[in-house]
């Protein structure tokens, strides 16, 4: 096994962090010293660093904790986290506890073994979410796929390992999270996904809106779109 880093980005996940920090030391457990967890506050108003700072002030931890200065969104926050990770394999995962940190193995294995793969996504076949959440979900992941032709059925799963110094040399952009397969795939690396679990939120709420970032994913499609035909003209 590889040493890999662990994103977490975070916005008032107190309720919710230091559980899944747990879930995921003791899923991985036999490969403790072989990975970091780097959480990256995104300017939480709550207790959420007050508790990541105590859990780092045990001793033996493999915690690192990354503040925004402001509110930047998710998409910045993982970007921070991996130009400060050590290691050039990344996991992704959300804060929120609905990926199940068991799976975090399951894509790692795979994706480790198949050394022509470059990201190895999840894909929430049973998904814990109100419906109206899953209908619009379906409805972007359908119209993202057949125009950038990502093959891949839920882009929107955080669940994630890939390579980082492939996701460096990516243009960044807010909303690039929810497009890494076709940004891999567009720069004509493997991509391959594995059915994962999905579990209800027990604590706090979405901090994004359904139509909100329906509408957003809607207009970034199109810049995705166009940094692909861009890199494709420069490759011809």
């Amino acid at each position: 096994m590889n040493n890999f880093s662990i994103i977490i980005p975070v916005f008032n996940e107190e309720k919710n962090i230091v559980d899944l920090i747990d879930e995921i030391n003791l899923s991985l457990n036999d490969y403790y010293k072989l990975f970091e967890i780097i959480i990256v506050n995104d300017c939480s108003t709550d207790d959420t660093y007050k508790l990541l700072n105590l859990k780092t002030k045990k001793p033996n931890n493999n915690i690192k904790i990354i503040n925004n200065e402001k509110n930047l969104g998710q998409s910045y926050s993982i970007s921070n986290g991996i130009k400060n990770s050590n290691y050039e394999i990344i996991v992704t995962i959300d804060g929120d506890g609905q990926n199940d940190p068991k799976d975090i193995l399951k894509l790692l294995k795979y994706y480790i073994s198949h050394k022509d793969l470059f990201l190895v996504g999840g894909i929430r076949k049973k998904r814990k979410d109100k419906i109206i959440k899953i209908l619009s979900s379906k409805l972007a992941n359908f119209v993202r796929k057949n125009i950038l032709n990502d093959k891949c059925d839920d882009t929107g799963c955080s669940l994630k390992v890939f390579d980082k110094s492939c996701f460096l040399k990516f243009p960044f952009f807010d909303g690039m999270h929810r497009f890494l397969p076709a940004l891999f795939s567009g720069f004509s690396k493997k991509t391959f996904f594995i059915s994962v679990n999905h579990r209800h939120r027990i604590h706090g709420k979405s901090n994004y809106g359904t139509f909100e970032r329906l509408y957003k994913g809607i207009f970034d499609l199109y810049k995705v779109a166009k940094i692909i035909r861009k890199l494709k003209k420069i490759n011809d």
